[in-house]
């Protein structure tokens, strides 16, 4: 028997009224756990993709295309040389080097921790930092009058608002190579830094970061010429990045670490998956749970077309085609809840972009609304797994119906 007259006795057994009402509503409950089922996993896993995307666009704020840091220790060894050649690569449009080290600013009795990071002109066109200032303006200032731009947590920490400040903010950096001293604060140079802005990005770099010139730092630190924490690169658009990074590896040897900005941040990629994927793991079974709703519907279904399957039979069905015919009915229930379910999702998610309608909570976030993201990989995947659930939901009943022995009788 063809497919479309086995999808016609399929589609005659769904909407048929049955003798028994329970059946009826049973495969409605069916279908509706399924409706449920899809649209909140495709829900939660576009929600995923917003926050992982916000994600993405803060750490571009901060984090460079492709970085390079020593292997070992803290210095990174870079002559002009050298840097002429890393220039000259294909792919790369920018190059800033910098140096970074903890450091002690204090404000009168405000006192604070913070990663000092040392830059040249060239990190404010490297990163996206000028975007996310929130007080005053990304000014390193000069040797001689360093200027520092804190994170908005640490300008709070400090009590001072950075495009207000008219007094300095004193600074503490350890020495480099200083020898142990029965004074604690030999090993420290001090001096002093004007705020001139704050940034805000994400709390792991407002509570955390300030910048200063790079040539003051260097001086505190007892930093050669060409002694450095770090190099990063900005690419050009459809740069080959392992290509770029062979060749950086050619002029800087292997004493380098080069890591983009997925590498720079493994934990918290692999963190944003691994929860994408238990998420979809939690929803999978739930969608198995309705599952067993579709094996009792279907199965109550061939006990209420017992006389039906006679008359196929009597006509020449063979045991496939009974087989078949409830096949179908189970893929026929999870399309429709499949279909009911991905346009409930498509319509959560307009409201959701046009509307606004989940709002987030707290006026600290960047945004005050969930941020959701359709990928269609996600829609391939969910209708996928409902499917193979409905035809596995479904073989059970149409086994058991094809296997059992009918007789026609006077």
């Amino acid at each position: 028997m063809r497919f479309k007259p086995i999808l016609t006795f399929s589609w005659r057994y769904f909407k048929a009224k049955k003798s028994t009402n329970a059946i009826n509503v049973i495969s409605w409950v069916s279908v509706s756990a399924i409706v449920v089922g899809t649209a909140s996993l495709l829900i939660i896993l576009s929600a995923f993709n917003g926050f992982e995307d916000l994600v993405k666009t803060l750490y571009a704020s901060y984090y460079a295309d492709l970085k390079g840091s020593p292997a070992k220790g803290k210095v990174l060894i870079l002559e002009p040389a050298k840097l002429k050649q890393l220039r000259t690569i294909d792919g790369i449009s920018l190059i800033s080097t910098g140096v970074e080290e903890k450091a002690l600013l204090q404000n009168g009795s405000l006192q604070t921790i913070v990663n000092i990071r040392g830059v040249d002109t060239n990190f404010i066109h490297l990163s996206g930092i000028r975007e996310k200032m929130y007080h005053g303006k990304f000014d390193l200032g000069l040797t001689e009058k360093p200027g520092v731009v804190l994170g908005v947590g640490v300008e709070q920490a400090l009590g001072l608002m950075s495009d207000r400040s008219v007094y300095p903010v004193s600074i503490y950096i350890p020495r480099k190579g200083q020898t142990a001293s029965l004074d604690p604060l030999s090993a420290l140079g001090m001096g002093i830094v004007y705020p001139t802005g704050s940034f805000a990005i994400q709390s792991e770099f407002d509570n955390k970061y300030a910048f200063t010139d790079i040539n003051f730092l260097k001086t505190y630190l007892n930093y050669g010429t060409d002694e450095y924490s770090a190099v990063e690169f900005k690419l050009g658009p459809g740069s080959n990045i392992e290509n770029i990074k062979y060749q950086i590896r050619q002029v800087l040897g292997e004493g380098i670490v080069l890591g983009d900005r997925y590498e720079q941040n493994r934990t918290l990629y692999k963190t944003i998956k691994m929860e994408k994927l238990a998420i979809y793991g939690i929803f999978t079974l739930i969608l198995l749970v309705a599952a067993f709703n579709m094996v009792g519907s279907l199965s109550m279904l061939v006990l209420e077309k017992r006389k039906d399957i006679q008359v196929l039979m009597a006509m020449g069905a063979d045991t496939s085609v009974i087989k078949k015919i409830f096949l179908a009915e189970g893929v026929l229930l999870g399309v429709i809840g499949t279909v009911g379910g991905v346009a409930f999702a498509l319509l959560l998610y307009y409201l959701q972009v046009t509307y606004k309608l989940v709002p987030l909570q707290g006026a600290s976030f960047l945004i005050d609304y969930y941020p959701v993201k359709i990928v269609y990989s996600d829609f391939i995947l969910v209708t996928t797994t409902v499917f193979c659930i409905a035809i596995g939901a479904s073989w059970i009943p149409a086994s058991k119906a094809s296997k059992e022995v009918f007789e026609l009788r006077n």
